[in-house]
């Protein structure tokens, strides 16, 4: 994007200020967030700024995305676009590979340094560790996960960093809500957390009753999408997942067990549609506030 194209920081400036763009409530627990593999066609300021405009105030930054950025100017000048911005980044994505035993994970710890020094450099404090395992597991090896864990919260506890462990409906390890509290209580370390998508929680094996299983602030963050009608789960990809309200999710009972749970933090749309993720960053943010701001207030 060419210097005439990109606003300047008066008028996002102005753009903050202007009341429909403010956030619904300012007292609100729960936030709309942009995950940016959401603008995954787009470089980090492009995205970055077209959430601003819309009024977005929470992002979590892709990683590898703020490195190309950083590798162009420095990670010093990613955090000051932030904050020029006014935005706050209440994640960043992701680290595959802490959890579960496998051949991958020894470089999976080598990239989690580097993403921890930047996540620290543009003011975040959290990354999403998404279980992926294929493998066959036993009983033993979740002894081994909670150990991982705890391995990969040491690196990260330098950079003041927590980890926070996504289930996601395909793992072979890690595939339900009740899996990932076992896991991250037997870690049991003040830098491992649990986090939830709530495609991977309804798409997938957990039921709706294991919400209840959280402990009162212990849900840590929340990526917030909805499962179709079709196709079948069976055959459901990443690319299906659809805005909030488009489908089949209970998403406005989800929210207020997550609140009675006393979660307060980030509801985060990541998106995998190829249309979706060459939508322009501000048309995308616009539509993802219009979908989720009527089920977090």
């Amino acid at each position: 994007m060419d210097d005439a194209h990109r606003l300047n920081r008066r008028e996002f400036v102005a753009l903050a200020a202007a009341p429909a763009l403010m956030q619904t409530s300012a007292s609100a627990t729960i936030m709309v967030c942009m995950h940016e593999t959401t603008s995954e066609r787009f470089d980090f300021r492009t995205a970055m700024e077209g959430y601003a405009k819309a009024g977005i105030r929470a992002v979590e930054p892709s990683l590898v995305k703020v490195r190309e950025f950083a590798q162009k100017e420095s990670a010093a000048a990613a955090r000051r676009l932030l904050d020029d911005l006014g935005l706050k980044a209440m994640s960043s994505s992701n680290q595959v590979g802490l959890p579960e035993p496998g051949d991958a994970r020894a470089r999976s710890l080598e990239d989690l340094k580097w993403k921890c020094e930047l996540a620290q450099a543009i003011g975040c404090d959290r990354i999403v560790a998404p279980s992926a395992g294929t493998g066959q597991y036993t009983e033993d090896d979740y002894k081994r996960g909670a150990d991982n864990l705890r391995e990969a919260a040491d690196i990260a506890r330098p950079f003041g960093v927590r980890i926070m462990l996504e289930f996601t409906r395909t793992s072979r390890f890690a595939a339900s809500l009740p899996t990932a509290l076992r896991l991250v209580r037997e870690a049991n370390h003040s830098n491992v957390r649990v986090m939830m998508d709530t495609y991977h929680f309804w798409a997938g094996i957990s039921k709706f009753e294991d919400l209840d299983l959280l402990r009162d602030g212990e849900l840590h963050h929340l990526h917030f999408e909805d499962v179709p009608a079709d196709p079948p789960r069976e055959i459901l990809g990443q690319p299906n997942r659809v805005f909030p309200g488009e489908g089949i999710t209970p998403l406005r009972r989800i929210v207020e067990v997550l609140k009675r749970k006393r979660y307060a933090g980030a509801a985060s749309l990541e998106m995998f549609n190829p249309a979706i993720q060459a939508m322009d960053p501000y048309q995308a943010a616009v539509r993802a506030r219009a979908a989720i701001e009527p089920l977090i207030r």
